[in-house]
């Protein structure tokens, strides 16, 4: 009789694991279905890497405009220009690749609906920070230029949130508070740049990868 009770429990803990693990498996097809979760921490990581990378080479042009006291020159402008732009193409380079390696090890799709509505929900206050900072350019109010990038960004990685993993918005409430805060220390974009898109990707990027790649 204790023989039958005990088989009977087991056999009822088994069905319960069992349909605990089906649940489990409806749960992950469904958040494959509707967040686009293949970023790569590693992403992150890189991204973080090549701003400390982008901040070191514009740094004498920034501290020489500091110490002479005057308005930037426009080759310093255009050098500027072209440093934010291979620092940008760099980032989106290695989020591209880290990303495409991750999708293909968990045979999940890198292009399809949900990635295409994570990029909307980027691209829109992406584009209105754009417009900002260049009428901020266009008015010589360059001290903004940092704070509103980070301002920017962290507002776009919020709006990201509902396509992809939900940590991210916590990395967009730290741009956010960051570039507020630079908003009243004018003179330090550059360090806060860098602690934005350099310090705190990089910090993002071990996280995520700890908590979803490292097994």
């Amino acid at each position: 009789m204790h023989l039958l009770c005990i088989s009977k429990y087991f056999f009822y803990c088994m069905e319960k694991q069992n349909e605990l693990k089906t649940l489990q498996d409806i749960k992950s097809m469904m958040q494959r279905s509707s967040r686009f979760i293949s970023l790569s921490g590693l992403s992150g990581i890189a991204a973080g890497c090549c701003a400390l990378i982008g901040a070191a080479i514009a740094y004498p042009i920034v501290s020489g405009r500091a110490a002479r006291g005057d308005y930037y020159t426009l080759s310093e402008l255009r050098s500027l220009f072209w440093i934010g732009v291979g620092t940008l193409f760099a980032a989106i380079i290695f989020a591209i690749l880290f990303t495409y390696l991750k999708s293909k090890k968990n045979q999940i799709p890198i292009w399809g609906s949900t990635s295409r509505r994570m990029l909307w929900s980027l691209f829109i206050p992406l584009m209105t920070g754009g417009v900002v900072l260049v009428r901020l350019v266009s008015l010589s109010h360059f001290g903004l230029v940092a704070p509103g990038c980070l301002i920017f960004y962290g507002i776009a990685l919020f709006s990201a949130r509902q396509q992809t993993l939900d940590e991210i918005k916590y990395l967009g409430y730290a741009e956010i508070i960051l570039g507020v805060i630079a908003l009243w220390n004018l003179g330090y974009g550059l360090y806060f740049w860098t602690v934005g898109f350099g310090v705190f990707h990089i910090i993002y990027g071990i996280w995520m990868w700890h908590k979803y790649e490292r097994r």
